[in-house]
Formats: C-alpha cells, sequence, structure tokens
C-alpha cells in the first residue's frame, strides 16, 4: 500500500522500528511509556514495533522503574548477543581487527604489525599481505570469540585513501601515499575470507570511521557539526554535518600550505601533510639533528621525540619519584634534564603548520568543534594541541574561530576499529533491525534503490 507522500506500508513500520531501536541504543533502557514521547510515536504503535523486536530477538526486558501511582514499568534494551560485528584498522604500523556485540562490547581483538624496516614505505602495504592478515586475523576473532560467521552484521574497514564503488568491484581504494591504485578491496576479501557470502563489507577512509566513532560515542555527542582530524604517519579529517549521519571523508593532508615546499608522500609539493604528519615530522627532526632510536618504528621515535623536547621534571615520572634519586632523598637536588632545542624547534614548527590547516578548516565548514584523533594525535596530547589551537585562531577568521571548540577525541586508539563496526551497524539500524538477506526489495530502505541504480548505470 502506497501513502500520498509516496511511501509504503512498509517504509513506515521500518522507520518506526528504527526510531525505537536507536532511542533504546542510544538512552536507554527505558520503558514503553517513555519510549512514546522520545520517538515521537503513539503508544499503540510503540506495542507493536517492540512486540515484534522481543519476538525477534533483538529487545529484551531489563529490569523495572516505579511509577507514579501505578505498577512498575518493565524497562527495555536493545539485546547484546543479537548481533556482531567486526571493526578493522587499516592504520600505518599495524591492522588492528575487533569483534563487537551488537552494544560495541568488545569480544575479540587481535592486531598484526605492518614491517617498518623497508627502503621503500609502500612495501608495508602490499596488497596481498594485508589481505592475508585480514584473512587471518578475522577468522582469528570469531575463533577467539567462538562466535559463528552467521551471526555477522558486517565487516566494517577503515584504510587510507579515497574510497569509491565499482558495480564489479564493490569498494575500491585509491590510496596514493600507500602505493594502492585503484585496488578492489571489496572483491578481494570476498574471494580470500571465509565468510558467508550473505556478510557484507563496509569499507570507508579511516578518517571517516574515525569522526563516525566520536560523534556517536565520544567528544562529538551533541555537537551539531564537527570536523575530526586523524592525525598519524599523515593528517586526514571528516566533515560531519549530520550527528547521525556517516560524514564525509576530504584529503585535508594534501591541501598546498607551501608553493614549491618540501615533497609530500604523494608525489606533489608543499601539502600539509609534508610538514605535519608524523613522518614528515620525524624526518624533520632528524634532518635538523635530531636522533631517533634506530630501527624504531613512528610510534617509538614519535615518543622518544617527545621525551626529549619535553623531559620529565624529577619526581614526576609514573610511580611518583625520579628513577635516579634514592628513597627519601630531596628531588629538588636530582640532576635536572634539559630539553632538546632542536626538537622543541620542530614541534613549534610543526605546531604552527597544523594551526594554520586547522583555520582553512573553521573558515571552510564553520564547525561547532575540532576534534583530534589519531596515534599521533593521542601522543602530542593536550599541551601540543592547546600550542595548535593558538594558531588557529589567530590565521582564522575571528567570528567562526569564536565559536568553534577545539578539543581531543575521547575514543583513544580504537576509535577507527570502533567506527569501522558502526558502518555494518548504522545500516543495520536503517534497515529496522532486520539483516540484508532477509529483505525482499521491497522492505529495503529507500537510499537502497538509489544504490541500486547508481550502480547499474
Amino acid at each position: 500500500m502506497t501513502m500520498r507522500n509516496g511511501r509504503t506500508v512498509r517504509d513506515l513500520r521500518r522507520e518506526n522500528r528504527t526510531a525505537v531501536l536507536q532511542r533504546l541504543y542510544f538512552d536507554g533502557p527505558l520503558s514503553r511509556f517513555s519510549l512514546g514521547p522520545a520517538t515521537g510515536l503513539s503508544s499503540g504503535s510503540v506495542s507493536n514495533v517492540v512486540a515484534e523486536l522481543v519476538a525477534e530477538g533483538l529487545v529484551e526486558e531489563a529490569g523495572s522503574v516505579d511509577s507514579a501511582g501505578g505498577r512498575p514499568r518493565t524497562l527495555l534494551r536493545v539485546s547484546p548477543d543479537s548481533g556482531c560485528m567486526i571493526g578493522v584498522d587499516v592504520g600505518e604500523t599495524r591492522i588492528r581487527i575487533e569483534l563487537f556485540d551488537l552494544t560495541l562490547t568488545e569480544l575479540a581483538r587481535t592486531e598484526r604489525p605492518l614491517a617498518v624496516d623497508s627502503a621503500d614505505p609502500h612495501d608495508r602495504y602490499e596488497v596481498g599481505v594485508v589481505v592475508g592478515h585480514l584473512r587471518e586475523g578475522i577468522a582469528e576473532v570469531l575463533r577467539t570469540a567462538d562466535v559463528p560467521a552467521e551471526r555477522l552484521l558486517g565487516v566494517g574497514v577503515g584504510v587510507p585513501g579515497i574510497v569509491a564503488r565499482t558495480p564489479e568491484d564493490g569498494a575500491v581504494v585509491h590510496g596514493q601515499t600507500i602505493g594502492w591504485d585503484a585496488v578492489p578491496l571489496e572483491r578481494l576479501l570476498r574471494e580470500s575470507v571465509e565468510l558467508p557470502a550473505s556478510v557484507p563489507y563496509w569499507i570507508d577512509n579511516g578518517a571517516k570511521t574515525l569522526g563516525q566513532a566520536e560523534m556517536w560515542f565520544g567528544a562529538g555527542r551533541g555537537a551539531r557539526s564537527a570536523v575530526v582530524v586523524l592525525f598519524g604517519s599523515g593528517v586526514g579529517a571528516c566533515v560531519v554535518d549530520d550527528p547521525m549521519g556517516p560524514g564525509r571523508a576530504i584529503e585535508w593532508g594534501h591541501l598546498t600550505v607551501r608553493v614549491r615546499g618540501r615533497r609530500c608522500r604523494c608525489g606533489a609539493q608543499g601539502c600539509l601533510e609534508a610538514y605535519a604528519g608524523a613522518e614528515a615530522l620525524l624526518e624533520r627532526w632528524r634532518e635538523a639533528g635530531g636522533e631517533p632510536p634506530a630501527g624504531a618504528d613512528e610510534e617509538t621515535a614519535l615518543t622518544a621525540m617527545l621525551a626529549a623536547a619535553y623531559p620529565a621534571e624529577p619526581g614526576t615520572e609514573p610511580g611518583g619519584t625520579d628513577p635516579g634519586t634514592e628513597p627519601g632523598a630531596d628531588p629538588g637536588t636530582a640532576p635536572r634534564t634539559e630539553p632538546d632545542a632542536t626538537a622543541l624547534a620542530v614541534l613549534a614548527e610543526t605546531a604552527e603548520y597544523l594551526g594554520a590547516g586547522f583555520a582553512d578548516l573553521i573558515n571552510l565548514f564553520q564547525p561547532e568543534r575540532i576534534l583530534v584523533g589519531g596515534w599521533a594525535g593521542l601522543q602530542l596530547g593536550t599541551r601540543f594541541l592547546e600550542t595548535v589551537s593558538g594558531y588557529a585562531k589567530e590565521y582564522a577568521l575571528s567570528y567562526p574561530a569564536a565559536r568553534v571548540a577545539i578539543g581531543m577525541g575521547t575514543l583513544g586508539p580504537d576509535a577507527v576499529t570502533v567506527g569501522a563496526a558502526i558502518l555494518p551497524l548504522a545500516d543495520f539500524f536503517a534497515r529496522g533491525g532486520r539483516r540484508a538477506e532477509t529483505e525482499t526489495v521491497e522492505e529495503q530502505p529507500a537510499w537502497a534503490s538509489t544504490v541500486r541504480d547508481r550502480e547499474a548505470h
């Protein structure tokens, strides 16, 4: 049956199921009585939808709460065991694979380090090696948690680069900085990974999955618009103007900040990434006379650089005392390590470049918040970000600069994998809690037909 606005009864039922599932997921446990005003549905519609979801095992009781002058009201929540998702972060030093239940509680994880001792950094991203890591890692987390593959709602994968889609290959990755030229990653995974054909893959830019995670569960909650920055070996960003939407990845790291400047790993000159990415930061420290640990990966080398630039004061290291001070001695008599002037100078220049890059984000998108994540961003932390923020406000237009809050993401190193797992979860919610393979064409969300039409042409 089609209504006047073109929506069918099936559309309405799906939208109602989606509304109930989302409210229970983000605000639950809730009673049936509370779900009415929270979703805008009538009590009858809430009762019908809840009955369906309980019968399907998607929703379960979670205790009760007293009501004013009546019987206690039963609380409802999304059942954690009603499905699971895998999130993958194809990172710059390692591949992280995590299995989550429906409420994004981690069930199992594994990590596969990427080689760092090759003369050509592209070698660490050799496609066959990456696909092999994913094949073995996905099998490992399912085996560790003793979860049958049939329970998977999907596998989300965050990757460096631009992700396009083709009818023949699905997701195709254009990762210029890692040497990937139109890699048909989705097809390769389907051919290699032993999962049922019905399990969908959701492959997208890692900055985009980071942004998704921070907006749903991290420092972006409550914001209407935000830019989430991924600061690792390179730099990228995700622009979000709908808190529940997926956002869009932008190649912010390849914005030109200096004409005929340093050569970027993408091949161009003067990119922001050539000055502000951790790889370039460490290279500039080395060129200026710094000594990163020989053979160390980028994370270890950046830790060493920060330790040189900001040596711990006596008595401030973990454990409460300086390791060179005898118990009971006066910490003030311990020798003080002087900051490495070279490391400090390189970090100061990097902060100014990043601040200018932030100013561009402020002027272009006028976001409510800018949030920083990624392994390098987490290492540099709030002290470095304060300096960056100062430069950003100096270089940006005063009106949008006065209205943006700049801060750290709160989800830590797992943010990309969490965001990747959200990709199949968001699709599951959009379908009203139904798996893609169980729906007829008529029951699929409106956007699905648009995707089918686009891919057919």
